[in-house]
């Protein structure tokens, strides 16, 4: 597919809004990248998840980057959930090379009608002790919230839950390119007790090594082009940036009512087009 200077133009204003939207969610922008990439554009699917994985590598150290100094991300957990999703994506990448498209299509409305559900279902609850002086046990943490202006405490729960989710997250992030954080943000929220702006922090941290592995292996076999890769890369980068600044002023509860419609609307796309 030829890459023209208009279609570019395209491309990076697309990027620029899914680097906003993934930013203040800390899904890496791919959820929403690859549906217009593949609906919109006409990108194959394999293409579009190439590119996008790219920008989740953009993505994940733009908000690393601006998020650094705020603890929000959980490095000590991340880590050991990293291993558990850099395993899946491998697996992904290489399983992505033998699915038709239309199965991809479905995949994607099935996982995004399915996290879709969990945050409204969740969208009233906090995972949060207002203690300060709490402890917040071996994986847990603290941060300044400042939707309560002061500091809160959290504690991780079922964790086997949380590998076995992190795994399923990095191979779906290697199958339909959208950085596993559309899975691993709402089960770290609702099942494993971390707050929303904790858990997309540090979603977004881990997402960029998540998307390495696939990326690295669309590449190597011609699905990754470098003039629509290098736009949305240069969009994702300046969108982070706006939502970087958006997130800390939104309510949770806005927040999550956004990613659920958001995802409910782009499963809708994705089933219809998989159908066809």
């Amino acid at each position: 597919m030829i890459v023209t200077p208009s279609l570019a133009a395209i491309i990076f204003v697309a990027g620029a809004a899914a680097g906003t939207l993934g930013a203040l969610l800390g899904l890496g922008g791919g959820i929403f990248l690859v549906p217009l990439l593949n609906l919109g554009l006409g990108f194959p699917i394999g293409i579009a998840a190439a590119i996008s994985l790219a920008t989740v590598i953009a993505t994940s150290s733009a908000v690393t980057a601006g998020k650094a100094g705020q603890h929000l991300m959980n490095f000590r957990f991340g880590m050991i959930l990293e291993v558990a999703t850099a395993a899946g994506s491998v697996l992904g990448g290489i399983t992505a090379q033998f699915i038709s498209q239309a199965v991809l299509q479905r995949l994607f409305a099935l996982v995004t009608a399915a996290v879709a559900a969990v945050t409204i279902a969740r969208s009233n609850r906090r995972n949060v002790i207002v203690d300060p002086d709490a402890n917040p046990g071996l994986l847990g943490g603290r941060f300044f919230d400042q939707e309560s202006g002061s500091d809160v405490v959290y504690r991780i729960r079922n964790l086997p839950l949380a590998l076995g989710a992190s795994f399923v997250a990095g191979n779906v992030s290697s199958l339909l390119g959208i950085g596993g954080g559309v899975i691993k943000v709402p089960v770290l929220n609702a099942w494993c007790g971390m707050p929303l702006r904790a858990a997309a922090a540090t979603s977004a941290f881990m997402i960029g090594v998540t998307a390495t592995g696939g990326a690295m292996i669309y590449y190597g076999t011609g699905q990754l082009p470098p003039v629509a890769a290098a736009a949305a890369i240069l969009g994702v980068q300046i969108g982070s940036f706006g939502g970087l600044r958006l997130s800390p002023k939104m309510p949770i509860r806005v927040l999550k009512l956004l990613l659920a419609t958001i995802l409910a609307v782009v499963s809708t796309l994705m089933l219809l087009r998989g159908m066809r």
